[in-house]
Formats: C-alpha cells, structure tokens, sequence
C-alpha cells in the first residue's frame, strides 16, 4: 500500500511499514557508563521523554531545526536522548547494498551515490533506539522521484542499514514501522528507527525517524 507524502492539506498517511531489514544488534538493554562507553543493563519502562513530559509535536519541529545544522545531538535532546555510538560508510554504488525491487530498480537505475550512518541513542534510563539514515544520490530530480515513489511503498524492499555490530549490538529487525523519507535536490534522504532496549514508544521512535531525516551528509 502507497504511503501518501504531502499532497493537498500537506502531511503524510501514518507509515504502512517497509520490508523488514535484519541487522545486527541484540535486544539488550543499553545505558552509556560515566566513562562514555556502553554497558549492559535494565532499561526502564518508560523513556526519558515520556516520563519527562515531552510535547512531541513540539520537540520534533525544534529538533528539524537541530537536524538541519548538523547537529543531530541537539535533535535527539528534544526528547532527552544523545548519541551513545555512530557509526558511517560511504559507497559508490547501491545494488549491493539493497534488496528487493529497490535492489532491482538499482540495477535497471544506478544510483550515483549511497551515504549510510547508524545511531545509538539513548536516554538516562537504559532505553535505546537505533537510528538509521541514508543519502541516495541521483543523476537527475526525475531519477530521485522516481526512487522514492518506489522506496515509500510498503514491500517493495529497502537500502541495507549498517550492521549493529558496528555500535557493539546485536539483532534488530529494521521494521519500516518508523520511516520517513525526503527529497532534496537529486537526493532521498531515508530515516528508520527501531527500539533495540528498553522502552521508546512509537511516538518517540516516529520523531526521531522524522528529525534525522532532515540530517545533512
């Protein structure tokens, strides 16, 4: 089912979901020690946010602003988290990196560009969330619209997250429960998050998916 992206009115149909993305990162609860590294640990039953309060319209509007400076700290603060570990990789090509008829779509359509980062971020409380942002670079605006009325569907595939190994987890499953993607210029920026400890609501999940989708490179 095609999830509706702007249009008349402005705003978005609630995320159908994408083709899940195993990656690596086991649900264990995740908390960042004095020293700065992570441990192991019990995650709370509510996050940070929600026992804070958090007014999430309000915090995801003024973390867009944080995303679109490059500072993604200052975003995921909005809802009293930060960045525990990240992990990036640049690539010249996406068919490998893909799959489903997006993979296929590559194949016929090559990118130009494919820019990946993981997050880790977490709260106070030991909950965690993964955070997972692509740039897909395009030869041309019709190339990228081309690819995001494909990628935005539900069961048509997905570009491949960085493995989780890479932030010192393990097992995740990328459901596109939290996704949000933009155009800018001849690039899509695709945002997913996921809870990898803890407790972080769907709510908080889909306003970190829509502050990091406003990250530049």
């Amino acid at each position: 089912m095609a999830r509706r992206i702007g249009g008349a009115g402005g705003g978005s149909d609630p995320g159908a979901g994408k083709a899940g993305a195993v990656v690596a990162a086991g649900v264990l609860a995740v908390s960042l020690t004095a020293g700065g590294g992570l441990s192991l640990g019990g995650g709370a039953s509510t996050t940070a946010a929600e026992s804070a309060g958090v007014n999430l319209s309000r915090a995801k509007s003024e973390g867009r602003k944080s995303a679109r400076d490059g500072d993604a700290d200052g975003a995921w603060r909005r809802v009293n988290m930060r960045t525990l570990k990240r992990s990036a990789k640049s690539v010249s090509e996406c068919v490998s990196h893909s799959f489903g008829q997006v993979r296929d779509h590559f194949v016929r359509s090559p990118c130009r560009s494919l820019d990946r980062t993981l997050f880790a971020v977490g709260d106070d409380q030991g909950n965690v969330a993964v955070v997972s942002v692509a740039w897909v670079g395009f030869r041309s605006r019709r190339d990228a619209g081309e690819f995001r009325r494909l990628i935005d569907v539900h069961g048509t595939g997905d570009i491949s997250p960085l493995a989780t190994p890479l932030l010192g987890l393990a097992d995740v499953r990328f459901t596109g429960l939290h996704y949000q993607s933009r155009t800018e210029g001849t690039t899509i920026v695709i945002a997913e998050t996921e809870s990898a400890s803890g407790q972080v609501s769907g709510e908080t999940l889909d306003a970190i998916a829509d502050m990091a989708s406003w990250l530049p490179h």
